[in-house]
């Protein structure tokens, strides 16, 4: 058994497709106990299950940290790359809030609400949240879409890819698989053709990463200053 867990560990495939199936089956979890536990907001037990999430998705990618080669050991990425990474993620952002209308969103709910008994906000819990959806979805979701899917689209020797020598095929399966992923497709289709060019022109990993964490990072802020909880 102890070399059965050794293998899967070390597996590339199951590392990055473990993590995201984890969180996949997660939200499904939560989505099934929801009569039991409530909304995501001041009834305490919804809210506390999403902070748990966040926090075991980071425990998956720490134990499977030695097999992402391209996060210990990244490419060199230029200073125009860092920058776009920057720029495109904030411009995300912009598109993410600007494209609330209906006909772009497949779903509504009404999101993560940090209260307390009181009604007032649970910082803890508000922060929690944010770290996971600034820091740990970033690196889950990328090291799934951009550095498995979007190779092994290419060729099932996935490692062996380039970033820059993939074709427009994986391009946009990639980049429609990701939009439906969220309620608001139209802005997930944009968020995810962003990522993926930015890998693909800096051939760095950590790119994307720091695109996406920006978006997130930024939203979940412009959230917590709004109280717009239905994008959380």
């Amino acid at each position: 058994m102890p070399s059965r867990i050794s293998r899967w560990r070390s597996d590339p495939a199951i590392a990055r497709c473990g993590p995201f199936a984890l969180f996949i089956a997660l939200l499904v979890l939560g989505s099934h106990l929801s009569p039991f536990l409530g909304e995501g907001g001041a009834s305490g037990a919804a809210s506390w299950f999403v902070v748990a999430r966040g926090a075991i998705v980071a425990l998956a990618l720490a134990w499977f940290w030695p097999a992402y080669s391209e996060l210990r050991k990244p490419s060199p990425a230029a200073a125009a790359d860092w920058l776009l990474a920057a720029l495109g993620g904030f411009a995300v952002f912009l598109v993410w809030i600007g494209l609330d209308q209906e006909w772009a969103v497949l779903s509504r709910s009404v999101g993560f609400i940090p209260h307390d008994p009181e009604g007032g906000t649970d910082w803890f819990k508000a922060l929690a949240r944010l770290a996971g959806f600034a820091l740990v979805v970033p690196v889950m979701e990328e090291l799934f879409w951009r550095s498995f899917l979007l190779r092994w689209l290419e060729r099932h020797d996935f490692l062996s890819v380039a970033p820059r020598l993939v074709g427009m095929r994986a391009f946009l399966i990639t980049t429609v698989l990701f939009s439906l992923e969220h309620d608001r497709w139209l802005a997930g289709a944009v968020a995810g053709a962003a990522y993926n060019r930015l890998y693909m022109r800096s051939g760095n990993l950590w790119v994307p990463i720091a695109a996406h964490g920006v978006t997130n990072a930024v939203l979940g802020v412009w959230i917590l200053h709004t109280q717009n909880w239905q994008f959380w």
